[in-house]
């Protein structure tokens, strides 16, 4: 079949991408599923820094790839066992083989297939079901439709609006996730979120859900930081050089345990340092790969601090997915919240734009 979608063909195109306009919006020819994999009507796909970062060049790829890895839709057709037409599904953008060491662990995340088929853009199998484009993280969810492997999929309440739904499959996951599964953060231990995108601000309302406190909340953009408060951020700092000596004293010394979502290694420095002695540091945001950080190395003996990264939220999808939709279907996990607007395909561009700005939480395309 023909689906029409947003197809990156170049990395690193100058912004403004509403004038460089690295996603074209082409007709794709799309082969139907194999064995152990789903034909899916794409409903929604969040706009994610992911994305972002395999359009600026920070996060490289094979090209050209049909991008979007945070999304929903309806299975059309299925050629694996559990899944019929009909069934509403979220997906996760990496692909748990069950079968691998990490697998085996629990530890879906960390999958070596699933690993290795992202890197080379394709499905677990292996196979491309896109003709002479890449497929993004499994997914490429920012077309109508999608072939996937059952591996990356997750039965959901079809009740569950698509905009909504869409955010499970990565923003909330890798939030929640690294609160709730990295950390395994307790009531009342202090945190602090560097970052307020659609991750972070995830980051916090798991914090709020297990009774965090003190909570506190970093960022650039001063409504990001009013958001968080009325989300449940006992502290609001704006990001700074001073914003280190402000968290110690809003925790009495420093955080337990501290999240940086940004993506930066001058941020995960900040986020170490503002822990205090037996801290815990969480790294959630991806950097470029040439990116290091460095950390006075007596501190983690002396001061027994550890550092913990935390991909897909250290999640199960198949378990966490649905934890999560019924955390918010009882209002535990607010997480509409996040949802700053829709757009369509041919948005896309501008909506990247701002995006990059740092203006918006998340924004969804609806399709």
């Amino acid at each position: 079949m023909i689906v029409r979608g947003a197809v990156l063909r170049e990395m690193g195109l100058p912004k403004p991408y509403a004038e460089s306009r690295p996603l074209r919006i082409e007709e794709v020819e799309l082969a139907p599923p194999g064995p152990g994999e789903l034909l899916v009507r794409v409903r929604a796909a969040g706009l994610c820094h992911s994305d972002l970062s395999v359009i600026d060049g920070s996060r490289p790829r094979v090209m050209p790839m049909l991008l979007g890895h945070e999304a929903t839709g309806e299975v059309v057709a299925s050629s694996a066992a559990g899944f019929s037409a009909g069934d509403a599904v979220a997906f996760a953008f990496v692909p748990a083989c069950g079968a691998c060491g990490p697998c085996a662990e629990g530890r879906a995340a960390l999958c070596e297939p699933g690993a290795a088929a992202n890197t080379a853009g394709t499905l677990l199998s292996g196979v491309r079901r896109l003709d002479g484009v890449h497929h993004h993280l499994g997914v490429s969810g920012f077309a109508d439709h999608a072939v996937v492997s059952a591996r990356s999929a997750v039965k959901i309440d079809p009740a569950l609006p698509p905009e909504i739904a869409a955010l499970f499959g990565c923003a909330v996951m890798t939030g929640v996730g690294a609160v709730v599964n990295t950390a395994q953060l307790q009531a009342g231990r202090s945190a602090v979120v560097f970052g307020l995108g659609g991750v972070g601000l995830s980051a916090l309302l798991g914090a709020v859900l297990v009774g965090a406190h003190p909570i506190v909340a970093v960022d650039v953009v001063p409504e990001k930081l009013a958001l968080a408060r009325s989300l449940g951020a006992t502290h609001a700092l704006q990001a700074g050089p001073d914003v280190v000596q402000e968290i110690r004293e809003a925790t009495s010394g420093g955080a337990d345990y501290a999240f940086e979502t940004v993506g930066s290694a001058k941020v995960l420095e900040q986020a170490y340092a503002a822990t205090r002695r037996g801290g815990t540091t969480v790294t959630v945001g991806l950097p470029h790969p040439s990116q290091a950080f460095s950390v006075p190395a007596v501190s983690l003996v002396a001061e027994e601090r550890t550092v913990k990264g935390s991909y897909l939220g250290s999640a199960v999808p198949s378990r966490d997915i649905p934890r999560y939709i019924a955390l918010y279907q009882a209002g535990r996990l607010p997480v509409d919240r996040l949802l700053t607007t829709t757009v369509g395909l041919d948005d896309l561009n501008d909506a990247f734009d701002t995006l990059a700005a740092g203006t918006s939480i998340r924004q969804v395309l609806l399709l």
